[in-house]
């Protein structure tokens, strides 16, 4: 009778995860996965980046502080969906992480840079989410537009995993669209000062940030 259980049991966790790496390897996510890469037509003075890094209001604030950034804007990214909410990610069904629009002047700060920035401002060994918030919607994703950027974005990964001894969570997407978030989200820390997860989690994050690469600070 005990061998019977122990049998159903070992069944049972199979086809869970069977069940769970079904759920993760949606086909329309792979082929967003393995897209040719979207590159975002650039000026002189003005150029575009794209990151997912836990919630979009830190890393807004974050990228808003380094010299050279123009304007950063929250939004979704990375999934197989259109036009997504903040409702709908947060199923993690869209596929999409709540991401940033950076836009910058390439002639004051590179791409180079604002990779520094990326993994320089979160924990990157965090599977899946960054600090307090957890799920797909959460996901460290770094957005390439062109060859150039894969390569520097491979080989700072790379560089750091040797100096960690230990494995970088964050995935390398090719870009293909960026959904503007709802207004509200927008420049949230600016607006909500005194809110509890800017006071608790955004602000010690953009401090720590601050005191880590106080040469890029505006």
């Amino acid at each position: 009778m005990q061998s019977i259980k122990l049998s159903i049991l070992t069944l049972t966790a199979i086809l869970a995860f069977s069940c769970k790496n079904e759920a993760q390897t949606n086909p329309k996510q792979e082929a967003i996965k393995n897209a040719a890469p979207v590159e975002v037509k650039m000026t002189k003075h003005e150029a575009r980046a794209y990151f997912a890094s836990g919630c979009f209001w830190c890393v807004e604030s974050i990228y808003e502080s380094v010299n050279g950034v123009k304007e950063v804007i929250s939004g979704y990214s990375g999934g197989h969906t259109k036009n997504p909410t903040y409702k709908a990610s947060n199923t993690g069904k869209t596929g999409h992480a709540e991401s940033v629009e950076v836009i910058y002047d390439p002639t004051k700060i590179n791409f180079e840079t604002l990779v520094d920035v990326y993994f320089g401002s979160q924990d990157p060994t965090q599977v899946n989410g960054q600090g307090p918030d957890h799920g797909s919607q959460y996901r460290s994703i770094i957005f390439y537009q062109n060859e150039i950027q894969k390569e520097i974005i491979l080989k700072k990964k790379s560089d750091l995993e040797k100096t960690l001894n230990r494995k970088v969570d964050a995935e390398i997407y090719p870009f293909q669209k960026f959904w503007k978030a709802e207004a509200y989200h927008q420049d949230y820390k600016k607006h909500h000062p005194d809110n509890g997860y800017i006071q608790n989690v955004s602000i010690p994050r953009l401090n720590a940030f601050k005191a880590k690469f106080p040469q890029l600070l505006k």
